[in-house]
């Protein structure tokens, strides 16, 4: 029994057994976590790398029945460890018995940077997030200040977390290959309990900016400013030239500027 890639889930199968080593090896069990959750394992290609590791608690998330099918079958270590559910629509803080876990996987390109934003939103919950993507969205989510790849999830993901871009995966190594080439990034939950600011207020004006990324600051947060006149460096600067802390600066100045809204 094999199981046959869904177009409409996005599904591409890692072939090639040395490269889902090399990917398994990124996970560093950072923090201490020897808990992990495989989002989209398929035929456990890189689960396999996994459950060879000592003293990991491995499960698995799977929205296609027929590789939970597959699985359940052919790899007998996950029995009762597997999910049968949409990660984006599951509440996943009791998924290790409230313990915090790392989710790691070779994630759906079309729902990859959900998947992140729902890692932030669980932070406290999720140190360590290891992973393949579409190569432009690892870059993307890499990325440093300064250049037209920095953008929204660049500021939102190292808000909270250290990001080193691993590697790059061939097309080739994929069955079906896909459009596009691949990376590895890993993501570990930094120091950071809180910013320094209105954390929804900061999502907003971090939004606003890059919604309107060739325009200055002042213009792309006008509407946050309600007429104010207000003046700062910080707003002559375009987006992608702003960090973590500049946006937490800014947020802070503009909440100032606006109070009790």
């Amino acid at each position: 029994m094999s199981v046959q890639p869904k177009k409409h889930l996005g599904q591409h199968f890692l072939t090639d057994k040395n490269m889902c080593r090399k990917i398994a090896d990124q996970f560093i069990e950072s923090h201490d976590c020897h808990n992990v959750l495989e989002i989209g394992p398929g035929m456990g290609a890189l689960t396999d790398f996994l459950l060879k590791r000592e003293g990991l608690n491995v499960k698995v998330m799977e929205i296609d029945r027929d590789s939970v099918a597959y699985l359940e079958e052919n790899k007998p270590k996950l029995k009762d460890k597997i999910y049968s559910a949409d990660f984006l629509k599951t509440d996943i803080t009791q998924l290790f018995d409230g313990e915090p876990f790392a989710v790691v996987g070779n994630f759906p390109y079309n729902i990859s940077s959900q998947i992140i934003f729902k890692c932030i939103e669980n932070r406290d919950l999720v140190p360590e997030i290891m992973g393949m993507f579409q190569k432009e969205m690892a870059e993307r989510i890499a990325e440093k200040p300064g250049t037209k790849v920095y953008g929204i999830i660049s500021v939102l993901t190292q808000a909270f977390y250290d990001i080193e871009y691993c590697f790059t995966v061939d097309a080739q190594m994929f069955n079906p290959p896909p459009k596009v080439q691949s990376g590895v990034i890993r993501c570990v939950r930094n120091s950071t309990q809180k910013l320094a600011c209105d954390e929804k207020l900061f999502i907003q004006i971090v939004k606003a900016s890059f919604n309107q990324r060739r325009k200055t600051i002042r213009n792309s947060v006008k509407g946050f400013l309600k007429g104010n006149v207000v003046e700062d460096q910080i707003f002559t600067l375009r987006p992608e030239r702003l960090s973590v802390e500049d946006f937490v600066y800014l947020t802070n100045l503009i909440e100032k500027l606006t109070p009790g809204d």
